[in-house]
């Protein structure tokens, strides 16, 4: 068919530029999102981005949709019910981002407890000359709880245990094949951590579960780090319990409203803020670019009758 020769993609949003260049490269790349009553017959194949997502309206508007390509792990902006009930088939990149965000997340834990941000605001700001920083802690001895132990956060734990962290974990249950310790309550992990990392999914179960009481938890010598999304943390309990040392700092990669974060946390001292930044290396954009690329190539291919 003449829908399927060309070859047609069409990019729902905004796609990261090396996504963008390489199908544009090998497909006939359309950069639009249909309007409100508007349907756009003749695309087999969307692309989109775990951000951006896709709703029930835009798959609807979309009657000849039999793939779609999402840039990233999550899901939760994705309408995976309305795409099973057409039958159109899902590719997004969860394995590529695993290396990346577990970095991030051990970049964090240096950042936090090592001080390394406010060192370098001390030595800039010419503190240096006129003093010294208070101690920092060091990384070993000290007891990371993991929420969600998944791709991620195995191999954050793998990181941090040869670092010589006491890893331990909560989640929907219990992993035998791994040798850190299980503790089915959040409360606990939270209570026997000094740094609580988050690297779940965001969905109904996780929204807002890092609220006031596990942040207490947690306590005044505790540090939390979000690798994970904006919706798992509960943002007012988490500024109060930072601005009244109720915990003892935070790193942040994830926010409620990205871009537009709460803008108490830039006034905080006591927290690391990074721009959902955690899979954005060159690395892991090609490889990303190259496994939607790939799918979509396979299934035209397909399509055509091509081997």
């Amino acid at each position: 068919m003449s829908m399927t020769a060309t070859r047609r993609v069409l990019a729902i949003g905004v796609l990261p530029p090396e996504l963008k260049a390489r199908l544009a490269r090998e497909f006939d790349l359309v950069e639009r999102k249909p309007g409100p009553g508007e349907i756009l017959a003749g695309y087999p194949v969307a692309v989109t981005t775990s951000m951006a997502g896709i709703d029930a309206a835009t798959i609807a508007a979309l009657p000849d949709l039999k793939l779609l390509g999402c840039n990233g792990a999550g899901l939760e902006r994705i309408d995976t019910d309305a795409l099973a009930a057409r039958g159109i088939a899902l590719h997004h990149t969860p394995d590529a981002v695993t290396e990346d965000t577990a970095d991030l997340g051990l970049a964090l834990i240096f950042a936090l407890l090592r001080r390394v941000t406010e060192a370098d605001r001390f030595v800039r700001s010419n503190g240096w000359a006129t003093g010294r920083m208070s101690p920092s802690s060091r990384i070993s001895g000290h007891r990371l709880g993991i929420v969600g132990l998944g791709k991620i956060g195995q191999t954050l734990a793998g990181r941090a245990a040869s670092l010589g962290m006491a890893v331990s974990y909560t989640g929907p249950r219990r992993k035998p094949d791994q040798p850190y310790r299980y503790l089915p309550d959040l409360l606990t992990l939270a209570e026997e951590c000094d740094v609580l990392a988050l690297t779940c999914r965001a969905g109904p179960e996780t929204d807002r579960m890092i609220d006031a009481r596990v942040l207490d938890a947690l306590g005044p010598r505790g540090y939390l780090i979000n690798i994970a999304r904006g919706s798992v943390v509960d943002e007012a309990a988490l500024i109060a319990a930072l601005t009244s040392g109720g915990i003892a700092g935070a790193a942040l990669d994830v926010f409620d409203h990205e871009p537009n974060i709460d803008p108490r946390f830039a006034a905080l001292e006591n927290v690391v803020l990074t721009p959902h930044y955690a899979a954005v290396t060159r690395e892991t954009r090609e490889a990303m670019a190259e496994e939607i690329a790939t799918a979509i190539a396979a299934f035209y291919a397909g399509a055509t009758g091509q081997s």
